[in-house]
């Protein structure tokens, strides 16, 4: 693996990293990460809170009562159902360590890379479809893209903190070098190959475009197969984090069958 990627290894988000909403946190309870800090809503104890606040006591974890006011200025617009916690930045890993992780496992690998995805919202829930299908990891670019916000995180339902995820700065000279390392790299777009057609069981990586544009011309051209998803209905699209449930679902069918 190329020396670029390897520098991303350990990169980081500034300073302190919000996780907002009571999935995510107790996933991140759950994952064993370092959490500085719990803010729970005064007046909150119903069902997960409580499971929460007792997690968070057992494993020593300071929990603090606030206004919900407070929770929601510290979440920047997440929404965060009455429970924030404080951790180390968001950690991501390298590329290299993605296909690590396969290895590990005995599996080919299994890749996601996000081309200029820029909704929070639709970035998290592409990591929860990914997740949810047994990839490895997930690419992402630094720039034009979201990066692992209160938001993201909360759209995840919990993945993030149970998936590898690499912010590359090259998105292009990261497929070759995916390419490069055996994989088949596959692209969403409207006019490709049914999906369900397709054989999706060797190494691969799946490239899934941006909200309004898709695919870039570059990473377009790049991509060994272009992938549909038949529509039966009037409208000729899926949203991102819908098309990537069909695809890597169906990819994840073919690989465990």
């Amino acid at each position: 693996m190329k020396d670029y990627e390897r520098k991303e290894d350990q990169d980081t988000e500034p300073a302190e990293h919000i996780v907002a909403g009571r999935t995510a946190v107790l996933e991140l309870l759950r994952c064993g990460r370092s959490v500085d800090k719990i803010l729970l809503a005064k007046g909150a104890g119903e069902g997960s809170i409580s499971l929460i606040e007792s997690t968070a006591r057992e494993a020593r974890i300071p929990v603090v009562r606030a206004d919900r006011a407070k929770l929601s200025a510290v979440s920047r617009g997440a929404n965060h159902q009455g429970v924030v916690a404080y951790t180390a930045g968001a950690v991501y890993v390298s590329l290299e360590r993605i296909l690590e992780i396969a290895a590990e496992r005995g599996e080919p690998p299994f890749v996601v890379l996000s081309d200029g995805i820029e909704d929070p919202h639709n970035l998290g829930a592409l990591i929860r479809c990914a997740e949810g299908a047994g990839a490895h990891g997930v690419v992402i670019p630094k720039r034009r893209s979201a990066a692992l916000t209160p938001v993201t995180v909360k759209s995840s339902a919990g993945a993030c903190e149970h998936l590898a995820i690499a912010k590359v700065s090259n998105l292009a000279s990261t497929i070759d070098a995916l390419k490069e390392g055996g994989l088949w790299v596959y692209g969403a777009e409207a006019d490709g190959t049914p999906v369900y057609e397709q054989d999706l069981r060797g190494p691969a990586a799946f490239v899934m475009g941006s909200e309004g544009k898709g695919l870039s011309h570059l990473i377009r051209q790049k991509c060994d197969f272009i992938l549909s998803i038949p529509m039966y209905g009037k409208v000729n699209s899926f949203n991102v984090s819908t098309a990537a449930a069909v695809i890597l679902c169906e990819a994840a069918r073919q690989r465990n069958r």
